[in-house]
């Protein structure tokens, strides 16, 4: 069996790639897939297709709508949404693309530091795994993949 595992949430460190290495590393039956992780061509994709806007609202709109596109899709066919939420910065999405996943049905899991566990309450609670590390992960992973 084949999974396929959205990894979804803060793209400012390098989460992604230790899950991908370790997949590769271990032989795991898992395709990995990920929304656009390059922060301003997410940003800019609205505008560079459909033109500058005046207001910053327009311009996100725009952007997040084809975007959306992508994880729409990539939420649908993932079997494991695995969503990762950092420090420095409020991943709105990633929350959105955990009730979405748990709305479709897909096994949730989430990673976090301890400090967020409070705020993170909610999302937690719908989870099936709430981790710490990335490494965490691929032990879920290589267990499921037994």
């Amino acid at each position: 069996m084949n999974y396929i595992v959205y990894l979804s949430g803060e793209i400012h460190t390098d989460w992604r790639d230790k899950i991908k290495d370790a997949v590769k590393e271990h032989n795991l039956s898992v395709t990995l897939v990920s929304p656009v992780t390059d922060h301003e061509a997410s940003d800019e994709v609205g505008s560079q297709i459909l033109g500058g806007e005046d207001k910053p609202f327009w311009k996100d709109h725009k952007a997040s709508k084809i975007n959306a596109i992508r994880t729409n899709k990539l939420l649908g066919n993932a079997d494991i949404v695995v969503v990762r939420f950092g420090e420095k910065y409020k991943q709105w999405n990633a929350a959105f693309d955990a009730g979405q996943a748990v709305a479709l049905g897909k096994s949730l899991i989430v990673i976090h530091s301890p400090e967020l566990t409070h705020p993170l309450k909610e999302v937690d609670a719908q989870a099936l795994a709430v981790t710490e590390t990335p490494e965490q992960v691929v032990e879920i992973l290589q267990y499921i993949c037994q």
